[in-house]
């Protein structure tokens, strides 16, 4: 497995070795992006997946700048004071995406502390962007909590992507550590709204394993999802991306994963994707359209 220099020198589980995948479709959406000054969160984030799901033609957009207001210690975005938004970026996004023919859409972005309605529009604008690009395309959205507004969280809902997807992150115990900023409460509560809103649209979030978290913790935010009638969850290891980063403190086993995910569907999640190399765009059409297995129905 090629390793970022910038990472620290820790020893891998060995089943987290993995090869990367190059050639020609890797190096084309690599191209692409750079061509239309796009941000992908594959790159900013370290992704571990960036070259298998770059080689599938795979990837999920960063919208709204490439600078977080916020501070998350587990995340390599660059984190300051973000410049003026781009107003052609949706379009530019839509583009990449056709140009690329893809049938699912996956569109994230950097939390935007400073704006009035800290990046909603652009989510929506974008939506609609790929939407027209792309009328039968799938699409995700992955968006901050956007501070509990309901209103905005409202705007984004009503622009009814396919999903919508939070993350909570972490168990709640670990939130100061690990989000300064965030609040557990805040991003269960905005699951909820989606839903309340929309029911239509399914509702998904991600948790990484590994920064100290206990099976117990974690079976309490499984529930608590659960309770709140989120549709999708997916579970991964936490894999430190630079010394800037919060260490690991245990690599889960594949075993382990397995477990959890069977605990998952068995609370009545829809889909659940469960493993060291998860993460909450990854093979996102394919967990996506699981669903359809366990509930007979695609999707809004």
């Amino acid at each position: 497995m090629l390793k970022d220099p910038a990472a620290p020198r820790e020893r891998l589980a060995p089943w987290l070795r993995k090869r990367l995948p190059q050639g020609d479709a890797t190096r084309a959406v690599r191209e692409l992006v750079t061509d239309l000054g796009l941000s992908t969160v594959c790159q900013s984030a370290r992704c571990p997946n960036q070259g298998e799901c770059w080689s599938r033609k795979a990837a999920t957009f960063m919208i709204l700048g490439d600078i977080c207001t916020r501070t998350c210690r587990f995340c390599t975005v660059p984190k300051g004071k973000p410049l003026p938004l781009d107003d052609d970026e949706p379009e530019r996004v839509a583009e990449a995406a056709r140009r690329m023919g893809l049938a699912h859409v996956v569109v994230t972005s950097v939390d935007r502390d400073d704006l009035p309605d800290q990046g909603a529009g652009h989510f929506v604008r974008t939506i609609d962007a790929v939407r027209s690009a792309l009328p039968s395309a799938v699409i995700e959205v992955l968006t901050p909590d956007f501070r509990g507004d309901a209103a905005l969280i409202d705007r984004v809902a009503d622009a009814r992507p396919h999903i919508f997807n939070h993350n909570t992150e972490t168990v709640p115990a670990l939130y100061e550590r690990v989000r300064p900023g965030a609040r557990y409460e805040r991003s269960l509560a905005l699951l909820a709204r989606v839903k309340e809103r929309r029911p239509d649209v399914r509702t998904k979030s991600g948790l990484m394993l590994g920064l100290g978290e206990t099976a117990e913790d974690l079976r309490g935010v499984m529930r608590d999802l659960r309770a709140n009638r989120v549709d999708i969850l997916t579970l991964g290891q936490y894999l430190r991306p630079s010394e800037a980063q919060l260490p690991v403190e245990r690599y889960v086993t594949p075993a382990e994963f397995e477990a959890f995910g069977r605990e998952a569907r068995a609370l009545g999640f829809l889909s659940v994707a469960s493993g060291p190399f998860v993460r909450s765009s990854y093979n996102a059409a394919e967990v996506y359209a699981a669903i359809g297995a366990a509930s007979g129905a695609g999707g809004s």
